[in-house]
């Protein structure tokens, strides 16, 4: 959740802050996917970071739960290690598809078959 959180704020704030940018690009006869192509290499960078991160100091810096559960329950740490990386590897694996269909999705979402960018959706509906 929080890699799709991460990849949507992402995206909505840089999608605002590079309107005219991605407007040029559309007027220059870009599709929709060309022309917010580096906002969703940017978003989905931001929401898969926390995950790579917390990847890189397993086992170093902090001890799972599971891994140090099993060692202490007298499973060799070899074979700890091997089912925690499994599971860091399906939790990246979860993030990483979640991320990818979170941002393609808004970007579908905020632009339309017109190839234009429609930033009006991200505002609430005005009442009646």
């Amino acid at each position: 959740m929080t890699g799709i959180a991460l990849g949507l704020d992402t995206l909505t704030t840089s999608l605002v802050s590079r309107r005219a940018g991605v407007e040029a690009r559309l007027m220059l006869g870009a599709t929709r996917q060309e022309a917010v192509a580096p906002v969703t290499r940017q978003a989905l960078r931001s929401a898969l970071m926390p995950t790579i991160n917390s990847m890189s100091a397993t086992g170093v810096v902090s001890l799972p739960g599971m891994m140090t559960g099993q060692i202490l329950g007298g499973v060799p740490p070899a074979e700890a290690v091997k089912y925690q990386i499994l599971v860091m590897f399906m939790i990246a694996g979860g993030t990483g598809l979640g991320a990818v269909t979170a941002v393609l999705g808004g970007v579908y979402r905020l632009t339309d078959g017109r190839h234009r960018l429609r930033l009006d959706r991200l505002r609430p509906p005005k009442p009646a």
